[in-house]
């Protein structure tokens, strides 16, 4: 899915310069904050790339920094394409502000490193079965399935095959055998997990029950990487009303430890077919 032109990732790489700036100078949020006339935690918020910063803020930003004049023109380009609209802006409230900022980053990974474990990565599901997830997530069945979430998916899955971005997925064998949707769902996405661990972009393995007890096996999580050596790993773990971040490249190593784990407890690419193949089956 890789691509140069989402403003996440331009606003991503505009706040780590920012920071960095900021710390170079040593002033603290509070300091700069009260420069700009504004409050601390805007400055936090523009320099975690969680809110977009206009070219006048960025001006004075710089200016406050005593960046040389030569060097703040591109800084203040940056924030002018970060500002820019991203393809998923088309489907206005259906996209959450936390799935908006994981869209973009994703949109511009040259490498997706997913761990799953009792139901299949969104990049991999069928429509049916997706739409078994989202019925099931719904409480009270108070909130009809909105068809723009599934075109939202499907344009997401058509921008992965037009910019392939290296997708590798370790997943347990609980996703298999859980009859999401029932057993003709489940039939039909098996069979597209074959077919899709084929593309020679996506690189399907499983942990099957027989392994037993295994690192992170309760701590699902993404690690985006991206082209651009300026625009470091990052991890996502999802939970019921958001995402949480992390970008502490310590912490980034740990996590890219952990997938190396996960990887090596799994079965081979060709096994994890197997397994696959079995469990459908057994269906």
């Amino acid at each position: 899915m890789a691509s140069a032109q989402s403003p996440t990732v331009r606003r991503r790489r505009l706040a780590l310069e920012l920071r960095r700036l900021r710390e170079a100078a040593k002033l603290t949020c509070e300091e700069v904050a009260e420069q700009l006339e504004c409050s601390a935690s805007k400055v936090s918020r523009v320099e975690t790339g969680r809110v977009s910063v206009s070219p006048r803020d960025v001006r004075d930003m710089l200016a406050i920094y005593q960046v040389p004049e030569d060097q703040r023109e591109g800084l203040v380009q940056l924030a002018r394409e970060s500002r820019q609209k991203g393809w998923w802006h088309a489907f206005g409230d259906t996209v959450h502000p936390h799935f908006a900022t994981y869209l973009g980053l994703e949109s511009a990974a040259s490498q997706i490193r997913l761990y799953k474990a009792t139901r299949l990565p969104n990049l991999l599901q069928t429509e049916d079965y997706a739409r078994a997830i989202n019925a099931a997530g719904q409480v009270g069945g108070q909130f009809a399935t909105d068809d723009r979430q599934f075109a939202l998916q499907l344009e997401r899955r058509r921008l992965g095959r037009a910019n392939p971005a290296r997708v590798w997925v370790v997943i347990d064998e609980s996703a298999l055998r859980r009859q999401v949707g029932g057993p003709e769902v489940m039939r039909q996405q098996l069979e597209y997990l074959c077919e899709v661990s084929s593309s020679p972009n996506v690189f399907l393995q499983v942990i099957p029950f027989t392994r037993g007890a295994y690192i992170a096996m309760d701590l699902p999580f993404v690690i985006l990487g991206f082209p651009d050596p300026g625009d470091p790993d990052v991890v996502c773990m999802g939970y019921a009303t958001g995402c949480l971040w992390i970008e502490d490249m310590a912490e980034v190593d740990r996590y890219n430890l952990f997938f190396h784990h996960l990887q090596a407890t799994a079965l081979s690419f060709d096994d994890s077919v197997a397994l696959i193949t079995s469990a459908l089956k057994e269906l």
